[in-house]
Order: C-alpha cells, then sequence, then structure tokens
C-alpha cells in the first residue's frame, strides 16, 4: 500500500507544521490522513476523542504514538485498557519526543496513530 503519511516539519506555538502548512492546535493523524483534535490537555483525553483510531481498527492502526503535552505523563488507565482490547499497541512520551518520533516510524512503513497534544 503506498503511503502519503504527512511530515511534521516543527511544533510549538500552539501548533505544528505539517508538509509546509501550519496546523494550530492539537493534532490526530489517521490512515495517513491529519485532522484537527480538540484535546487540549492529557485530562481531556477520552476515548470518544480517539474514536476515529479505533474506527480504524487493527488492520490500519499497529499502534498509537500519543504526545500527551510538554512532559511525560501515563494516559488514563481506562483508555490503555481499551487500546489493548482493540490490539492496538500504546506508546506515550512527551509533544516534542512523539512529533520526531513520527516522522522516522512512518519513514519505516509503520502502521501508525498519531495523537499530538499542542505545546
Amino acid at each position: 500500500m503506498a503511503r502519503d503519511a504527512p511530515s511534521i516539519d516543527s511544533y510549538g506555538d500552539g501548533g505544528f507544521r505539517l508538509t509546509g502548512e501550519w496546523h494550530a492546535g492539537s493534532l490526530l493523524i489517521v490512515a495517513d490522513v491529519a485532522q484537527p483534535w480538540p484535546v487540549a490537555a492529557l485530562g481531556e483525553l477520552t476515548l470518544e476523542s480517539l474514536a476515529p483510531v479505533f474506527a480504524a481498527g487493527r488492520a490500519e492502526v499497529e499502534f498509537l504514538l500519543l504526545g500527551v503535552g510538554a512532559r511525560n505523563a501515563q494516559p488514563p488507565r481506562a483508555l490503555r485498557e481499551a487500546l489493548s482490547a482493540a490490539g492496538i499497541g500504546l506508546e506515550f512520551m512527551d509533544t516534542p519526543a512523539a512529533a520526531r518520533l513520527y516522522n522516522v516510524l512512518t519513514s519505516e512503513g509503520r502502521r501508525l496513530a498519531c495523537a499530538l497534544i499542542a505545546v
């Protein structure tokens, strides 16, 4: 399958530059399609906010790369358990690290979803 994953060129100032285009706010990338994501802090993260990841399922998403904000923190247990039950892995870290890792993983052809809380 041909990939057309956007690249994260930069981050900060409350948004991300994807393939040369500025996106204000948090970001969700599923099936190589970036969309605004209405989660501004880890405390706002819900199963519903990740519905597109669950809808894509294991066939499309090997794991979720989650940027949790300026400092690393563990996502809610309910989210971790729901991803596990769906057969979707979870890697979480601060948003700057996740943004950098996203480009490496997509260049390797990994099937991932990426949810990044803006910093």
